[in-house]
């Protein structure tokens, strides 16, 4: 018997007309049910063998094969006609490399201001006495900033492949999510930013050998403030964020997490130095004001415990999602140790206000990255399922960054976007006076060299550790961005730190890098 490659099509309850396919297609559990391979005589009497493969319509009438965000030889335009449930929504069929670089133009450009702007504030911050004389502060910086890669992103990418799937088309639907995520990123964020406080004390105390017990409560009673606030404000303007794009007919893994780090740095960051010059201004006078702030957010972890774990979406994250998000604010904490002996250097207090910028620039093209993969491959299945989601050793450069693929396709765009996009934001600090660095050419190319060799290397862990996290049986969406974010805290962190070593090592005085 032999197998002609031909289309026919089927109707379906909902109107819809759907493909007959080869028979060697395979259909994963998600995304429809194998028919039992049936023959057919051809007008030349050969055999030839079809499976039906049926479409499950989502809540909106869109088939799950038209929402994945494929290449446009994948599969042509969606038949798909509206449903008895509502009108259909713009769903995006395929992507171009043009498509994708204007969805994620806004949304960069916006979340790079946002790291500007706190980098602006960290330039100022740096001079207030509490940076001054509690100098641990300077290591909680990159780990709460990263707490938008740890808890942030992690939602948005979780949102968006619920969004893209839909899971979250029905108002019933949409509650359970909401609730579920926001009480759960509390609980994180409060033992988080608890550990990120801890390891402040502990990396502070390790190089000096002196350890201060209020001190260590202020670090505390500040990080787990700043955490609880931040990851409340971001996660409300995330599920917004999300439920708009669908409206649009936006891809939310588009325009998701650079908009969750947009703000994110900003809000953390002024959070962080508003409420540890409050509590310590407070400590002189007022000595018991710090353990009744870290006693008040940590009697609140039952509460959302307890919502979170009645919710069967986030019940599992609540159990097994703790090891990224710990792993992930320990690598930013060294991270934030660099920071904080490069710094209270007077000779590089310069690179205080890039440090947010590269590595919110980082942080933010490989949580885009991530997200699309993941969804991708829900698109096909659950994570573990099928051979072709095996995992992998590692990938090599040209099928990460020169394939045909759409996220080849993807990864090309966005390590398009870091030079044009750096020279804006160097360019927004320069204006704006920001800093103790002139920009020089010396400096400019140091600094590029740095935020492209960052990007590159992120980009292609990214590719390996999305699909081995997958074959692993892990969900990417609540594993890999956390591990992704804190890397790039902790490269672009130290390659920064190196260029201004080396830039003031080879005298480059134009740049005033030491004054």
């Amino acid at each position: 018997m032999t197998s002609k490659l031909e289309q026919k099509e089927t109707p379906q309850a909902n109107g819809a007309a759907l493909p007959i396919v080869p028979g060697d297609c395979l259909a994963s559990p998600e995304r429809g049910q194998r028919a039992e391979p049936a023959e057919f005589l051809g007008p030349d009497g050969t055999g030839v063998e079809v499976v039906v493969l049926e479409s499950r319509a989502n809540a909106k009438g869109v088939r799950e094969e038209d929402a994945l965000l494929e290449n446009g030889s994948q599969s042509n335009e969606s038949d798909d006609t509206s449903t008895d449930r509502g009108p259909e929504p713009a769903s995006p069929l395929k992507e171009t490399s043009f498509s994708i670089g204007l969805q994620v133009l806004f949304p960069f450009l916006l979340a790079g201001f946002g790291t500007v702007a706190a980098g602006m504030v960290l330039d100022i911050v740096q001079h207030w006495d509490v940076f001054k004389y509690v100098t641990e502060v300077f290591i909680l910086v990159p780990a709460l900033l990263g707490l938008k890669g740890n808890l942030e992103m992690t939602l948005a990418s979780r949102l968006s492949t619920a969004a893209n799937i839909g899971q979250m088309d029905t108002p019933k639907e949409l509650w359970k999510m909401i609730t579920g995520n926001m009480a759960l990123i509390q609980v994180q964020a409060t033992v988080v930013g608890f550990l990120a406080s801890i390891a402040a004390v502990v990396f502070g105390w390790i190089p000096d050998g002196h350890f201060s017990i209020d001190h260590a409560v202020l670090l505390c009673a500040s990080s787990v403030a700043t955490a609880f606030i931040a990851s409340l404000v971001l996660g409300m303007i995330m599920i917004g964020v999300i439920i708009g794009s669908r409206k649009m007919g936006i891809n939310p893994d588009n325009v998701a997490t650079p908009i969750a780090a947009s703000l994110g740095d900003l809000i953390t960051l002024a959070l962080l130095s508003g409420i540890s010059w409050g509590l310590y201004k407070e400590l002189e006078s007022k000595a018991y004001v710090n353990p009744l702030v870290c006693a008040f957010f940590i009697s609140l972890l039952p509460i959302w415990i307890i919502i979170a774990k009645r919710n069967s979406a986030t019940r599992e994250v609540l159990y097994s999602g703790w090891e990224p998000v710990i792993i992930a604010m320990a690598i930013s904490s060294v991270g934030g140790l660099i920071l904080d002996r490069t710094v209270s250097d007077p000779n590089f207090a310069g690179m205080a206000v890039f440090t947010p910028v590269i590595n919110g620039v980082g942080g933010n093209l490989v949580a885009v990255q991530a997200s699309r993969i993941s969804t991708y491959l829900h698109m096909s299945g659950v994570p573990g399922d099928g051979p072709e989601t095996a995992p992998r050793k590692c990938p090599s450069p040209c099928s990460t960054f020169f394939s045909s693929d759409v996220n080849s396709r993807s990864a090309r765009v966005l390590f398009l976007l870091v030079v044009p996009g750096h020279l804006v934001f160097l360019y927004t600090i320069s204006s704006m006076q920001g800093g103790h660095t002139t920009l020089t050419l010396i400096f400019i190319v140091f600094y590029m060299t740095a935020a492209l060799l960052q990007v590159l290397i992120l980009l292609y862990i990214a590719d390996w550790m999305v699909h081995w996290m997958w074959g692993r049986d892990l969900d990417p969406d609540n594993f890999s961005i956390p591990y992704l974010t804190a890397l790039g805290d902790l490269i672009g962190t130290g390659l920064l730190a190196l260029s201004f070593h080396v830039l003031w090592l080879i005298g480059d005085r134009d740049s005033d890098v030491g004054d």
